[in-house]
């Protein structure tokens, strides 16, 4: 029974980081417009970075994360991708609302890929929260931090997939002015993400440089 509990909190613990506003949701959004299944690629994306991840945080990768300057590169190189990213989806805005090909929306895996690789609140929250609830599944043993690992898993795909099935569905309403406006809200959240991103990690960079120059 203590597995079946720690499973459920697992998938409630999951589902209240998944369901946080971010780069992944707000692609999700915007790649629905035209792909009711982008969601699903961008959870495969998501697991290609994640399930690795998973295996290295446990075996001592986690420390590697909560070191200052660790966390700085990632924040810097993360938000500088991903406001790139958002650019990109501005500039193809058109484009894209009349149905042509936009080189980024139609590989949503490898979008998923980058978008995992580039947050560094999602290794922040492996070297923290996820590495403590990985740590108590190797405690049950290696089948039980399998089940996690699908568990956590599924609870992406769950939402990421019900996200773009809605923007499909909510986009089949509308016209191509509100549908644009949609996609420009997406990129522009996008876009600040990164920011905050580089923001925070430059704010880092000048604390350890204030407490290294006066200490």
């Amino acid at each position: 029974m203590a597995i079946f509990a720690f499973l459920a909190t697992a998938f409630v613990i999951s589902f209240s980081g998944a369901a946080q506003p971010g780069p992944v949701s707000a692609t999700a959004i915007a790649f629905g417009r035209k792909n009711r299944y982008a969601g699903i690629g961008l959870s495969i994306g998501h697991g290609i970075i994640e399930f690795p991840l998973m295996v290295l945080i446990v075996l001592g990768l986690g420390r590697v994360f909560e070191l200052v300057p660790v966390r700085i590169v990632i924040g810097l190189v993360g938000g500088v991708v991903l406001m790139a990213m958002a650019v990109q989806m501005l500039l193809n805005l058109n484009v894209t609302a009349e149905g042509g090909n936009d080189s980024v929306r139609s590989r949503p895996i490898l979008t998923g890929i980058v978008l995992s690789a580039s947050n560094p609140y999602f290794f922040l929250w492996w070297a923290t929260i996820g590495l403590a609830l990985a740590t108590t599944a190797v405690g049950f043993g290696i089948w039980a931090f399998v089940l996690f690992g699908i568990v956590h898993w599924s609870v992406d795909v769950v939402w990421v997939t019900a996200l773009s099935w809605a923007s499909f569905k909510g986009s089949t309403l509308m016209d191509e002015r509100n549908q644009r406006s949609i996609l420009a809200g997406c990129a522009q959240a996008m876009f600040l993400f990164g920011l905050k991103f580089v923001f925070d990690a430059a704010c880092s960079w000048y604390e350890v440089s204030y407490l290294t120059t006066f200490s």
